[in-house]
């Protein structure tokens, strides 16, 4: 895999709710496909992607009571064109199709609530965005070890795709 560089981009994924097709774990595994599909649509070009392996961890924030959350990391390195906002909400439009194919209402969920899946755009080379949309560096990413952990054994392990 190409080295991390300033046009390596994160995904972090996170389920706590069944999809329609199955437990929170059996979604972040069926997505891993689509994911990388979306992203090479996206980037227009054969990605090399290392995902971290996946993680069971207790809700940070959000209602009490809700169930534990099912999370990954996808690293991708390499990545031709750079970083920019257009591509970047470009990006963003794109995961959140992806995650309404496998039942994710944004418009009725409650802020941090249980949700099917989760797809966040971690940081994308050394942009800095702040848009009402978006902001990169996602910026709780250094306070959430369900994220960093899976991101820490994605930046070290070997690509799998």
């Amino acid at each position: 895999m190409p080295p991390i560089d300033d046009t390596s981009l994160a995904v972090a994924l996170g389920a706590n709710r069944p999809s329609a097709v199955g437990s929170p774990r059996t979604t972040l595994l069926a997505v891993q496909s689509r994911l990388e599909a979306l992203l090479k649509a996206w980037s227009d070009q054969e990605l090399v992607c290392r995902w971290s392996s996946l993680y069971d961890t207790v809700p940070v924030g959000g209602p009490p009571d809700q169930p534990a959350y099912c999370n990954a990391v996808l690293l991708v390195a390499g990545l031709k064109a750079p970083p920019s906002e257009a591509a970047a909400l470009q990006l963003l439009d794109a995961l959140q199709g992806l995650e309404q194919q496998f039942g994710r209402d944004r418009s009725r969920e409650q802020r941090w609530g249980p949700r099917s899946l989760d797809l966040d755009l971690l940081f994308w080379g050394e942009l800095r965005l702040e848009h009402p949309r978006l902001l990169l560096p996602h910026p709780r990413l250094h306070l959430r070890t369900f994220v960093l952990a899976p991101l820490l054994e994605a930046m070290h392990g070997s690509a799998s795709r």
